[in-house]
């Protein structure tokens, strides 16, 4: 078995990590998710910002996101409203937040810690930058299997109290996460109602 290594993102990731992203979200809006004209952006305007993984050479983890001054007033806007263009366009270099806008693994790569290190590599980027946390929307792949018997509010819950398991949320959960609140339209995905978590991890060393 190889070991993984992890690098910012550059033009030659692109498109590794275009497919990386499409692989790991079957059930999306591929016009939602980030494809190799948005991948392209991020490598041009923040490579920093972006972490990808990788197995002899194959794109089998990333982590994405930009700093935003993030409003938490107002939670109910899509992934496209908060990034704007190439879903990185609103990227502020003062932006108090890091808003992470995907972290995806390949299938197969699953349960190897890819996942955890791309976020400690997040966690990094915004101490090292004295920023005050990192914020996204989460993905809610079990509420498919829930959705007509409870809300979305309802099954969020139930991940966070540990009586119900989401392959996503539960992850983000154990990586430091706690839950702001849900999105009722986040990006199109009929399988779980377009709906996503508010996830929030705050800096514990940041200073003003």
């Amino acid at each position: 078995m190889t070991s993984i290594r992890y690098e910012s993102l550059s033009e030659r990731w692109v498109e590794g990590a275009a497919v990386c992203e499409r692989t790991a979200f079957p059930t999306a809006n591929p016009a939602d998710l980030l494809g190799v004209a948005e991948f392209r952006a991020y490598a041009g305007l923040f490579p920093e910002g972006v972490f990808v993984a990788l197995d002899d050479g194959r794109v089998v983890g990333v982590g994405a996101g930009i700093f935003v001054d993030f409003d938490f007033d107002h939670i109910q806007r899509t992934i496209w409203e908060v990034t704007g263009e190439n879903q990185c366009g609103n990227h502020d270099p003062d932006g108090a937040w890091y808003y992470g806008t995907d972290i995806t693994v390949l299938p197969e790569y699953r349960r190897r810690g890819i996942g955890h290190r791309l976020y400690e590599l997040r966690k990094g980027l915004v101490i090292r930058h004295n920023r005050r946390g990192i914020v996204a929307g989460g993905h809610l792949p079990g509420f498919a299997e829930h959705k007509a018997e409870m809300s979305a509010e309802e099954y969020v819950a139930n991940v966070v109290a540990g009586e119900l398991n989401d392959t996503t949320l539960s992850f983000q959960l154990r990586n430091g996460f706690e839950v702001r609140g849900v999105i009722d339209y986040y990006l199109e995905d009929p399988a779980i109602d377009h709906k996503a978590a508010l996830i929030v991890w705050e800096n514990p060393h940041f200073s003003e």
